[in-house]
């Protein structure tokens, strides 16, 4: 399991996440949602631990980090806990193929490169490069990337914000199959639909606080006043 307790991270002085308790199970989705500027992003930096939190603690299948660190160095959880950012970060002068297999450091699955490809619809436009392709068909290519690496827990950001429903269909397909499988998957997302449909948990997290937590009843019949207020909002502009 991965397990945030108590974690704190401020940038530039301003704390955005305070206090927040979080456990990603193996073999589950989660969604994170809330508004834009909560701390969603931030949350999934640093339970990868590419970004290090001022307090609180990570625990990975049962190893523990305590923040502060009293060493410097950390041993990095990567590839056991991959990421998936909205920003994608391709290489712009590798081809999409390229930028896929570049982590594998040379340990390449050909047999698994090409299910992947398959499965996520890429076999077309694989060997363009990132300008010369659609922002959806790039995050397919960065969800790919991380899959190629067999993590044991998926982090994503707005992984579906350009793709279509039919390609929206096909990425849920694959991460249900995951999830199945044992992977712990975390997954921010603005969509409420998708976040109904994909999760067994779902966090709503504000101003860096976790509001509240359970399963997909919180979408209908949420507890707290600012998570109604928010999903009335939303459905008011759908």
């Amino acid at each position: 399991m991965l397990i945030g307790k108590k974690i704190t991270k401020k940038y530039h002085g301003t704390e955005i996440l305070k206090g927040v308790d979080i456990e990603i199970e193996p073999g589950k989705i989660t969604s994170l949602i809330g508004p834009s500027g909560g701390g969603k992003t931030t949350l999934l930096r640093v339970l990868s631990m590419l970004d290090l939190p001022e307090s609180g603690s990570i625990t990975l299948d049962g190893e523990k980090y305590n923040f502060p660190l009293k060493i410097n160095n950390i041993t990095p959880p990567w590839p056991r806990v991959s990421v998936v950012f909205q920003q994608l970060f391709l290489w712009p002068h590798l081809t999409l193929r390229e930028n896929i297999l570049l982590p594998l450091r040379g340990s390449v699955d050909k047999k698994h490169i090409t299910e992947l490809i398959e499965i996520l619809q890429m076999k077309e436009f694989i060997d363009r490069y990132p300008n010369q392709v659609s922002l959806g068909q790039r995050q397919r290519v960065a969800l790919a990337r991380a899959l190629a690496l067999n993590p044991e827990y998926l982090l994503l950001d707005e992984i579906t914000s350009a793709l279509d429903i039919e390609q929206v269909n096909i990425i849920l397909n694959h991460l249900q199959i995951l999830r199945d499988k044992g992977v712990g998957i975390l997954i921010v997302t603005h969509l409420l639909n998708f976040a109904q449909r994909a999760s067994d948990n779902i966090i709503f997290l504000d101003e860096g606080k976790v509001i509240e937590t359970g399963g997909k009843e919180i979408l209908e019949k949420p507890r707290h006043e600012r998570i109604k207020k928010f999903l009335s909002i939303v459905k008011a502009a759908t």
